[in-house]
C-alpha cells in the first residue's frame, strides 16, 4: 500500500478521467492538486520534519529488538509527521471535496489513505501517533486547496 507503484496508477487514472470529462477545469484541477502536493511536502518533509527530527522506530536504538521492520526501507529523515500520511489525506479531502457532486463514491479515498497510514505502522517506518498527526495535517491542507480550488474554478456544471 506505501509503494509508489501501487497508488501512483489510481491517481493518474483519476488525472486522466478529469482532464478527458471536465477539460479545463479537469486540468485546473490536476493543477491545483499537484500544487497542493509539492506545498504538503515542503511542510511536511522539510519544515515539520526537521523542526522536531523524530527517530523513526526503525532508527531507534531502544525499539530495534521489540519491532518487526518489513519495508524496504527506512528514512534517515525524522519520523514525525507521516509524510505518507499526509500527502494521502491532503489528495483524500481535496479528492472527496472537489468531486463529491460527481458521485459519492469518491470519500472511498478516505478508506485508501487510512490503507496506507496503517501500512506505514506495520512496516516499522513510522509510530501510530506519527501517522495520525500527519492525517490531521493533511485533512488540513486538502481542505483548504479543495476550498480554494471550489471558490476559484470548481467542476460543477463544466462536464463536455
Amino acid at each position: 500500500m506505501r509503494e509508489p507503484l501501487v497508488h501512483v496508477p489510481l491517481y493518474l487514472f483519476l488525472a486522466l478521467f478529469l482532464i478527458i470529462n471536465f477539460g479545463k477545469s479537469g486540468f485546473w484541477w490536476l493543477i491545483t492538486a499537484l500544487a497542493m502536493a509539492g506545498v504538503n511536502d515542503i511542510l511536511s518533509s522539510q519544515l515539520i520534519k526537521e523542526f522536531f527530527d523524530r527517530p523513526r522506530p526503525c532508527r531507534d536504538e531502544t525499539l530495534a529488538h521489540q519491532i518487526r521492520f518489513i519495508a524496504k526501507y527506512c528514512g534517515m529523515n525524522g519520523s514525525f509527521i507521516s509524510s505518507h500520511a499526509s500527502s494521502h489525506f491532503a489528495v483524500a479531502t481535496f479528492i472527496f471535496f472537489t468531486l463529491r457532486s460527481i458521485t459519492k463514491w469518491f470519500g472511498l479515498a478516505f478508506l485508501w489513505a487510512a490503507c496506507v497510514c496503517y501500512a506505514q505502522v506495520y512496516v516499522g517506518v513510522h509510530y501510530p501517533f506519527d501517522v495520525f498527526c500527519g492525517a490531521i495535517f493533511g485533512l488540513g491542507i486538502g481542505f483548504a486547496a479543495a476550498s480554494l480550488y471550489n471558490k476559484k474554478i470548481s467542476l460543477v456544471n463544466t462536464a463536455r
